[in-house]
Formats: C-alpha cells, sequence, structure tokens
C-alpha cells in the first residue's frame, strides 16, 4: 500500500514540527464561547414565518442538546428548509425566538456574523471549488482574511495543517488531498464540504439531505461520519432516506405545515399514526 501523500508543513524554530498541541487548542475552542449550561445549545420558541400569506412555519418550537445528533423529517413543504434558514440568518422570523446557547439571540445577527460564532450548514448540492484540488478547498474554508493581500501572502501555520488534516481523515479524504474536486464521485463532493466546515470548528453543524444521489456504500461512510461527529459537535441532519435516519438517528422530529408533528425515537414515530398518514404512509 502506498503512502497518504504529505501535506506541506512548517518547521518550528527548533527544527521540529510545531503545533503539537493543537488538538488541545481545537478542544478547547469546542468547549468554549457558547453558554449552555442552563439549557440547549439551540432553542427555537415560537417561531412564525409566512411568505404572501403561506405559513412556511407555524409557532415552531424545537430544543437540541450540545452533542446531539437530531434528524429532523417530514413532507415536502413541512419547512424543514425555512426552518434552517432562520437559524442560519438568512431568513428573519415574523415572531419568536431563536437562542445559540442561553445568551446568543440569531435573530438580531446576520449570516457571515452566525457562521462566525460557530453554526456551519451545508446545503443539498455540494458548492465545492471543482478547479481546485481537495487541500485549496480546506484551506479556503478556514477562518483567514480572504482579502488579495491576504490571500497571496498568507501561509497555513502548524496548526491550521493539523486541523485540515484531522478533516480529511474523518471525511475520508486524506488520500484524495491533491485530487481536483471535480473528478471527485458525488458523496466525495459531499464529504469534501462536510470537512469545509469541519476545519472552520462549528459547534452546530446543519446538513440538508447529505445522503442524496449517493451509492449504498457512500451512504453507509456518510452514516459512520455523522456518528463520529457526534457528541464533539451537535448536528442537525434533514433527510428523507429513512434507511440513513434509522441508522444514525438518536431522536427524530417529525415537521408537517410547519410545526413539530411528533417527537422522539425512530420506533416511536414510526408508529405514530399521524406521521404514518401524512408522511410514512405516503
Amino acid at each position: 500500500m502506498s503512502a497518504a501523500p504529505r501535506l506541506p508543513r512548517p518547521l518550528d524554530e527548533a527544527g521540529g514540527r510545531a503545533g503539537e498541541g493543537a488538538h488541545a487548542v481545537v478542544g478547547h475552542l469546542a468547549r468554549g464561547g457558547v453558554d449552555v449550561t442552563h439549557g440547549p445549545i439551540l432553542y427555537l420558541e415560537g417561531v412564525t414565518v409566512s411568505f404572501d400569506g403561506f405559513k412556511a412555519l407555524d409557532n415552531l418550537s424545537l430544543a437540541v442538546d450540545d452533542g446531539e445528533l437530531r434528524c429532523i423529517i417530514g413532507p415536502n413543504g413541512a419547512g424543514k428548509t425555512t426552518m434552517m434558514d432562520c437559524i442560519t440568518g438568512k431568513t428573519r422570523p415574523d415572531s419568536g425566538t431563536v437562542f445559540f446557547g442561553s445568551t446568543i439571540d440569531l435573530i438580531r445577527m446576520t449570516e457571515a456574523q452566525i457562521a462566525n460564532i460557530g453554526i456551519g450548514r451545508k446545503f443539498q448540492r455540494p458548492t465545492v471549488f471543482e478547479t481546485l484540488s481537495v487541500f485549496e478547498n480546506m484551506e479556503l474554508a478556514l477562518k483567514t482574511a480572504k482579502g488579495p493581500y491576504a490571500s497571496v501572502r498568507a501561509k497555513l501555520d502548524s496548526e491550521q495543517l493539523d486541523r485540515i488534516e484531522q478533516a480529511l481523515v474523518q471525511v475520508n479524504l486524506r488520500d484524495a488531498v491533491w485530487c481536483t474536486a471535480g473528478v471527485l464521485s458525488h458523496g466525495q463532493k459531499q464529504w469534501l464540504e462536510i470537512g469545509m466546515l469541519l476545519v472552520q470548528q462549528p459547534r452546530l453543524i446543519l446538513l440538508d439531505e447529505p445522503v442524496a444521489g449517493m451509492t449504498d456504500a457512500e451512504a453507509e461512510r456518510t452514516a459512520e461520519l455523522c456518528l463520529s461527529l457526534e457528541g464533539s459537535h451537535s448536528l442537525l441532519v434533514v433527510e428523507h432516506d429513512m434507511e440513513f435516519v434509522s441508522r444514525i438517528a438518536r431522536t427524530v422530529t417529525v415537521l408537517h405545515e410547519g410545526s413539530v408533528l411528533a417527537e422522539g425515537s425512530m420506533d416511536k414515530v414510526r408508529g405514530d399514526p399521524q406521521v404514518i398518514e401524512v408522511y410514512l404512509g405516503r
């Protein structure tokens, strides 16, 4: 078996490899910044959003615990995307509250501010830079200055390289680090985009239909990836593939007409007559 391709590694002043404490730094950042001592990491209460008289969300309330992996299911038009838009600042609710931890009011923040405080989102269709390498995509995703001068002058330090390498291992792309992103399979592009989120060290990750269009093997690997992130990150996963949801779900929330229809284990929601009628029975 050939050795994995090497990432460029800066030397410290003593000539050794710098950044040995990177994992400790990452762990410290993951624990700080968001107050979850008195409640969940994400809390929506009474959120209502209307578009031309149609209520996309209708008094929606939802709470996600720190480190939890929560799955959101429901028929098309149930409000899943609008809910994620409200969390990330793309859509402002007509009423209600959206809090990140106990003190951070997301409604008062811009999309960029929300991303910078530790909320990352992956849309259904992968949005990677296909003409760049996997490594270059990861490099661009880092929280660094992106101006023309900074882009020319910037050099990654050892901690940043450690962060990229760790994320590449997590998303199973370590051996593809110098491949052009455009030649990756659909599933690999999805993993790359998740990796681009991971290097930003989010506390909360929103995944929109992460296995759509994947092969069975890719979906299986994505399930393993989601489960590996549980605990170190909080995940909110919107998905229609019930086999995938069954594999990863601890708690499932079912949305219908902009509100929570049912919530609980997969077995519980599968047996709910209302859920069967409006979604699973279709």
